[in-house]
């Protein structure tokens, strides 16, 4: 299964390499306001092209470029199978994340090993570059665990099934982390629906009040399952930070390139002491809002092919041959690798174990409960008669 198999191939190239200054092409300016940013944060174009922002630059290797472009790569081809599984009776659910890689990995290169991450359910890219194993995320989906890995040992905590709650709990541990007097920063994803919950908005007063050191990353991937963003907000969605007492930041979610230099500047700020930053990626969801969606009933085929061409995947591939920063041998390899890892993938979701029957009743309490240990007791005895060839 190759990169573009997954995307439109009808990528228009501009013949020049060079580099020039732009705020994003059409681009609408935000209202006149002190420090207002541009509308749209872009340091790659849809066709590959690299340009300049006066405020959000970045300057890297062409192995720091190979590197992303490998993230990204891996982190669909996972998705892809993933998705598989659940069609074939594997998992549950799945919650793909499509489209939305450059966003994650940009944004997820950005943090230091002591920041802490608090994610959704989607954000696999994230996953990805903070180290927890593809395989740990798919036990909650295939229902033999309630989340595979240690939160404290890759600093990227549970997946959070609850629509905003994470934010709050980032904002908490922020403020924990500023009386504890680290200059480590906090990330909070969440995507355009959950902005209009209470828990989202609450997290940005208590951050802006408390000069909390959390970078809210908002993935505008367009569609709160069924509704369009237009039917939640009067105004772009970065512009609601200016409402709190902090800076919001629109940046193209197809561009990897601006996703990690807008989310670097955020994190540093924080860790500067200054509070909170609202990061809308603006982006698209390409698949459907989970496995139990059906994206055709409520979008039309059009728009996805638009945001086919602006696929962040092939913009970067392009980009790297342009700049000769990768050959042939480099995209074969890595299409070895994807291969590989979807593989391994298949078998260690067939292979896992079933979950222990009386696991449930496990560290419902830290020093255990008379209750717990009469329920205990008495699923046990359901359990084994079953062995006992009857039912009582």
């Amino acid at each position: 299964m190759t990169v573009e198999s997954t995307a439109a191939r009808k990528t228009t190239r501009r013949s020049s390499g060079a580099k020039r200054t732009t705020s994003a092409a059409g681009a609408k300016k935000a209202p006149a306001a002190q420090g207002a940013e541009p509308e749209l944060v872009q340091l790659l174009t849809p066709e590959g092209e690299r340009v300049q922002h006066p405020d959000y630059d970045i300057d890297l290797s062409a192995e720091e470029l190979r590197g992303l472009y490998r993230d990204m790569v891996l982190t669909r081809r996972f998705d892809a199978e993933a998705t598989s599984l659940q069609r074939q009776g594997e998992l549950g659910l799945w919650a793909s994340l499509l489209g939305q890689e450059a966003a994650q990995i940009g944004s997820g290169r950005a943090l230091r090993d002591d920041d802490y991450v608090f994610p959704t359910y989607r954000e696999h890219g994230v996953a990805w570059v903070r180290g927890v194993d593809p395989t740990n995320l798919l036990g909650m989906f295939r229902g033999v665990n309630h989340g595979g890995w240690d939160p404290n040992s890759n600093n990227f905590h549970l997946y959070t099934i609850v629509i905003g709650s994470q934010t709050l709990h980032a904002t908490g541990y922020a403020m924990g982390i500023a009386k504890d007097g680290a200059d480590s920063a906090v990330i909070a994803y969440f995507g355009d629906g959950a902005s209009s919950q209470g828990d989202v908005n609450e997290a940005f007063t208590f951050s802006a009040v408390y000069n909390a050191p959390v970078v809210f990353f908002c993935q505008n991937n367009q569609w709160a399952i069924s509704e369009p963003t237009e039917k939640q907000t009067r105004v772009p969605l970065y512009q609601r930070a200016r409402g709190f007492g902090f800076p919001g930041v629109r940046v193209d979610g197809n561009d990897v390139l601006a996703c990690l230099a807008v989310t670097r500047s955020a994190l540093e700020r924080a860790r500067r002491g200054e509070g909170p930053t609202l990061v809308e990626a603006f982006t698209y969801r390409m698949g459907a809002h989970t496995t139990s969606d059906d994206p055709t009933k409520y979008r039309r085929d059009e728009e996805r092919e638009a945001w086919e061409a602006k696929d962040p995947i092939l913009r970067l591939k392009a980009y790297l041959e342009r700049e000769g920063h990768a050959d042939e041998a480099f995209f074969e390899a890595l299409e070895a690798e994807s291969e590989a890892l979807g593989k391994r993938v298949r078998e260690g979701v067939r292979t896992m174990p079933d979950p222990d029957d009386m696991a449930i009743f496990e560290n419902v309490y830290a020093d255990g409960h008379a209750l717990v240990d009469e329920e205990r007791a008495q699923f046990a005895a359901y359990q084994a008669s079953f062995a006992d060839g009857e039912v009582k």
